[in-house]
C-alpha cells in the first residue's frame, strides 16, 4: 500500500483506487467457481458427446439409463460411429457408401444379389441410407465379436485355416488357401466362406458364400467357447448342372490349378480324389476350433508365424513355426492323410548348429547323411550317459558335448561362408554357401543358395492314415528371415518353406500358457 500512496497520491485510509492483483485474482476464481457446471448434467452436449465416444460400447448401454438427458445423447450416431472405428477398425461412411467397392477383395466383388438385375458385375449391398452405427454396433460387431480371429476347420487331416475379419461393413470368414504346387513364394489365395452384415435394420444375416451360385442363406452357432459351427441351409447352391464331374473339375482348377490331363501319377489321382470326396462331405456344416499367432520373443532366432512348404505329392501345406526355449517347432496346420494338420511335422534343435562342409562334398548325399546321423548319435550317447529315456530322435535339453568336426556354434557356422562377392563387395558373414546333393528330390529347384545357419533336427513321417509315425533325422537350414529349408535323409527330398506375409488381427493368445494348451490340442484333434 506504500508503494500505491506515492502513485495516487493517497493513503491507506483514503481508499486506493488500484486493486492488488492478488485480489483480482481471488475474484476471478470465486466468479469461475460460481458458474462452473456441478455435474455433467450441465456439460453442454458437445462436450458429453466427447466424454461418451471415449467410452467402451458395452457401457453406454448402462449410462442411458441414467437420464433422458444421457439417453438422448447416446442416440447420436458420432458415438457409436467411433466406437466402431476404435474397437472394430470400421471406417466405411455409411451416408456416401457407393453400391460397389465396399471392400478391396476382388473375390467376391463378382458376387450378385439375385433381387438386383444387372448386365454387369457389381456388388449391390443393402440400403445403408436409414441405418445406424449403434445398429451395427450392437447387432453386427458385438453380437458376434466371439468368432473374430484364426480358426482351424475340423476337416480330418486336411484341416486349414480361416480368418474372421471386419471387412468394411461385413463380417467375413476368408479360407487361405495356399499358392498352386511349388511357388511357395507366391501369395496366399483367399477364398470366402461366409459372410454377415445387416440386411435390415437391427437383424444380422449370415449367408454361406460356397458354391457357383453366389451368397445364400446359412447359420454360425457358438458350440462353446472358443469353437463355432456354420451351416448352410440352401445346399443346392453348392451344386452344378455338370454334376460331381463338373464340380471336381471346378475344384481341381480353382484349389489345385490343376486339370484332369494334369495328373498323370496314380498316386498322385488317387490322394487328389479322396480329398475332394472328402471334402465334400462337409460343405453343409463345418466347426471350427480357434488358434493363435505364435507369441515371439526378443531372442527368437527368426520372427515364428505361419509358413508354406512343399510336400511332395501333397502338394503345398501350411505350417506354423515356433520357439519353445531351445526347440523350434513347426506344426502342421493343414495336412494330409499321411501326416494329418495338427501334428509338428518338424522339431528342431537349437543347441545343435550344423557346419556345412564344401560345395563339393554337400553334392554327396552319402557325405551328408553321416554328418547329420553322427549327431544324432552323439545326442543317444548322451542321454543314455544322463540316465534318459527319450527317443534317440529327440531333442536333448542338456549341454551338448562339443565335437568340433560335426557340432559349431552359430558363429563358426558362419565363418564357412564366402567374404565376398564376385564384384570384391563385402557379404554379410552370416552366411554360407549351400546346394542340395544330387540325390535330394526338390518340389521347387528355385531354393537360395546360400543360408544363415543349419541345426539338427527330426521329421514326422508315417504311413496312410497317420500309422506307425516316426520321427527321422535331418538337416534345418535357415536361409533369410522369411524362408527355410528341411532336408528329409529317410526320404531323400527336401522342402522348401516362404513365410505368410498376411496380417491377423485378434490372433494373439491372451497368454503364452494358451498358445501351449493349445497346441496339446491340435495334437489330439487329429489323432
Amino acid at each position: 500500500m506504500a508503494v500505491c500512496a506515492r502513485l495516487c497520491g493517497v493513503g491507506q485510509a483514503g481508499g486506493c483506487r488500484r486493486r492488488a492483483p492478488v485480489e483480482e485474482e481471488e475474484e476471478e476464481e470465486v466468479r469461475a467457481a460460481q458458474e462452473a457446471p456441478r455435474s455433467l448434467l450441465q456439460l453442454p452436449p458437445e462436450i458429453l458427446v466427447e466424454i461418451f465416444s471415449c467410452l467402451p460400447g458395452t457401457q453406454l448401454p448402462l449410462l442411458a439409463l441414467v437420464c433422458r438427458k444421457f439417453r438422448q445423447i447416446l442416440s447420436t450416431d458420432t458415438i457409436w460411429r467411433r466406437r466402431c472405428r476404435t474397437e472394430y477398425g470400421v471406417h466405411e461412411n455409411l451416408r456416401k457408401m457407393e453400391v460397389t467397392g465396399v471392400s478391396c477383395r476382388e473375390v467376391y466383388v463378382k458376387r450378385i444379389n439375385p433381387r438386383v438385375k444387372s448386365g454387369r458385375f457389381m456388388k449391390i449391398l443393402p440400403d445403408y441410407e436409414n441405418m445406424e452405427y449403434r445398429d451395427v454396433y450392437a447387432h453386427l460387431l458385438h453380437q458376434y465379436r466371439d468368432i473374430l480371429g484364426l480358426w482351424q476347420p475340423d476337416l480330418g487331416p486336411y484341416g486349414g485355416l480361416l480368418n474372421v475379419v471386419v471387412d468394411g461393413l461385413f463380417i467375413i470368414g476368408w479360407m487361405y488357401l495356399p499358392p498352386h504346387d511349388p511357388h511357395v513364394d507366391e501369395p496366399m489365395r483367399l477364398k470366402p466362406v461366409f459372410r454377415i452384415h445387416l440386411m435390415e435394420k437391427k437383424t444380422a444375416t449370415v449367408e454361406c458364400m460356397y458354391g457357383p451360385k453366389g451368397p445364400h442363406n446359412g447359420q454360425i452357432q457358438m458350440v462353446k467357447k472358443d469353437e463355432f459351427c456354420t451351416k448352410c441351409l440352401q445346399t443346392d447352391y453348392h451344386r452344378m448342372s455338370g454334376g460331381r464331374q463338373e464340380e471336381f473339375r471346378t475344384w481341381l482348377r480353382d484349389d489345385l490349378g490343376r486339370t484332369l490331363d494334369d495328373i498323370f501319377h496314380e498316386h498322385m489321382q488317387e490322394l487328389i480324389l479322396m480329398k475332394f470326396i472328402y471334402i465334400c462331405q462337409y460343405d453343409n456344416c463345418l466347426t471350427y476350433r480357434r488358434i493363435y499367432h505364435p507369441p515371439s520373443r526378443p531372442d527368437d532366432l527368426v520372427k515364428p508365424g505361419f509358413f508354406k512348404g512343399t510336400y511332395g505329392s501333397h502338394g503345398l501345406e501350411i505350417v506354423m513355426l515356433s520357439f519353445h526355449g531351445m526347440t523350434a517347432k513347426a506344426t502342421k496346420i493343414t495336412g494330409d492323410p499321411n501326416v494329418p494338420a495338427g501334428q509338428p511335422t518338424l522339431e528342431v534343435d537349437l543347441t545343435r548348429p550344423m557346419r556345412l562342409p564344401s560345395i563339393e562334398q554337400l553334392r554327396n548325399f552319402s557325405e551328408l547323411s553321416r554328418l547329420v546321423l553322427d549327431i544324432r548319435d552323439l545326442i543317444s550317447r548322451e542321454q543314455r550317459l544322463a540316465g534318459g529315456v527319450e527317443d534317440a530322435g529327440s531333442s536333448s535339453r542338456a549341454e551338448p558335448a562339443q565335437a568340433p568336426s560335426l557340432v559349431a556354434s552359430a558363429e563358426e557356422s558362419a565363418a564357412n561362408g564366402p567374404d565376398a562377392s564376385e564384384n570384391g563387395e563385402q557379404q554379410p558373414q552370416d552366411l554360407q554357401q549351400f546346394v542340395l546333393p544330387e540325390e535330394v528330390m526338390a518340389r521347387n529347384g528355385e531354393y537360395p543358395r546360400s543360408c544363415r545357419v543349419c541345426f539338427y533336427g527330426t521329421g514326422l513321417i508315417a504311413g496312410h492314415g497317420f500309422s506307425s509315425p516316426e520321427r527321422t533325422p535331418g538337416l534345418f537350414i535357415l536361409f533369410d528371415d522369411n524362408r527355410f529349408g528341411f532336408i528329409w535323409l529317410e526320404l531323400k527330398s527336401f522342402s522348401l518353406y516362404s513365410r505368410m506375409t498376411d496380417k491377423f488381427q485378434n490372433s494373439q493368445p491372451p497368454a503364452p500358457e494358451a498358445f501351449d494348451e493349445m497346441l496339446r490340442a491340435m495334437q489330439l484333434w487329429t489323432t
